[in-house]
């Protein structure tokens, strides 16, 4: 049986819009009919006569109703069985039970078992019989919002997990050495984005340091960060170097990316044990910031193109330069130089990045105060015009004992 009530007054916000109805009686479902006509409800009744059709007409329905009464004593089930049935069928929705007079417990029971409400057959009227239905209605909305605000908790709360695992910890053999880094992801309430870095010290003393951008700001890029770090850490412990890594991370890029217009840009370091001298490797990367009692350089090695373009085997040719006293070597990634810092598309670049390391707020600053005093910086400066939107990491190396 198909009927509408009230239809011709409009909806209140607690109305369902279809209301399912499963009693075997034919005079309780008139009776029902009546109150909800009586009532200011406007919906949409269905009646069904039996537990199993009432799963039937929920499995086959384009939209869930948002109430069902529900008798308790149907010819294929009863009781708590019953309302353990129908909220199986339809987990989302309302459920109120229709009882006997002398069946307050069993009502009671049935609210227990996860039904919304409990209303007397016999003892009703239209305005307590459409209250108990609104009031049915919000609760199991309250309760189904706060289940789902509940479960993003906890899968923001694993998400947090997995990604705090996914980030670097240095693997170090001495104690002379000082790592500090920052990592600021660009996709909202993410931990990790597509950058990428890294620090190893190998058993003869040597450091070797990457740092990575994948282009895009998703979790498959997110993924492939995570991918290349890995690799290039597994290369590095295995003896790979110079341009023969940077052709195993084209190889991994292309063979790893979700989408093929994906590109990586990466600067890969190794510091030999006598401290003396540091070896680029540079593929499409941002220059390195060297500070150096008090004085701040922006170096730029040569390099060969960015992973993933599709050029073959170009070559990322390998670079030494010679390292000054108490040197800190500090990598970045673009993102930390490319916020706007004026009405049109004036940025920082660069050139400013260098100036901003060399200025007074971060002059004479230990590595993990100039990192944060340079992300800072670079924020302030940002700030009126959009802020930082890309992935940024900074990484900086270098040693707590002069030479």
């Amino acid at each position: 049986m198909l009927g509408t009530a009230g239809m011709s007054r409009p909806r209140w916000r607690g109305d369902p819009e279809s209301l399912l109805l499963v009693e075997d009686d034919a005079g309780d479902a008139l009776l029902v009919e009546e109150l909800l006509a009586d009532s200011d409800i406007r919906t949409e009744l269905t009646w069904v006569r039996s537990l199993a059709e009432a799963q039937e007409w929920l499995a086959g329905a384009r939209l869930m109703p948002g109430c069902i009464l529900l008798d308790l004593h149907l010819p294929d089930a009863d009781g708590v069985t019953a309302v353990t049935r129908i909220l199986n069928a339809a987990p989302s929705t309302a459920v109120v039970v229709l009882t006997g007079r002398a069946e307050g417990e069993a009502g009671l029971a049935a609210v227990a078992a996860g039904a919304q409400d409990y209303l007397v057959k016999g003892a009703l009227e239209s305005e307590l019989f459409g209250r108990a239905i609104r009031y049915a209605v919000q609760r199991k909305q309250v309760e189904q919002t706060a289940a789902d605000l509940q479960a993003g908790r906890l899968r923001a709360q694993e998400n947090a997990r997995l990604e705090r695992g996914l980030l670097p910890t240095p693997l170090l053999h001495t104690d002379d050495l000082t790592i500090a880094a920052r990592y600021e992801p660009g996709r909202a309430q993410a931990l990790l984005g597509g950058d990428f870095y890294d620090v190893v010290q190998t058993p003869d003393g040597t450091v070797r340091a990457v740092i990575g951008d994948v282009s895009g700001h998703g979790a498959a890029e997110a993924a492939l960060g995570v991918c290349l770090r890995v690799a290039w850490r597994t290369a590095v412990l295995c003896g790979t170097e110079g341009s023969d890594l940077a052709e195993l991370l084209e190889k991994i890029t292309v063979a790893e990316r979700a989408d093929s217009p994906v590109f990586v840009t990466f600067t890969s370091l190794t510091l030999p044990p006598d401290r003396r001298s540091l070896r680029v490797v540079r593929a499409g990367h941002p220059g390195l910031l060297i500070r150096s009692r008090g004085e701040v350089e922006l170096v730029e090695p040569p390099g060969g193109p960015a992973l993933g373009l599709g050029l073959g085997t170009v070559g990322w040719p390998e670079t030494e330069l010679p390292l000054p006293d108490e040197a800190e070597v500090v990598m970045f990634t673009d993102g930390l130089f490319e916020g706007r810092t004026g009405p049109g598309r004036e940025r920082l670049g660069e050139d400013g990045l260098c100036e901003l390391a060399a200025g007074e707020a971060c002059a004479g600053l230990g590595p993990q105060d100039f990192v944060d005093a340079l992300v800072d910086g670079a924020e302030l400066a940002a700030a009126d015009y959009g802020g930082l939107a890309d992935d940024v990491a900074v990484v900086s190396v270098g040693w707590r004992k002069p030479r």
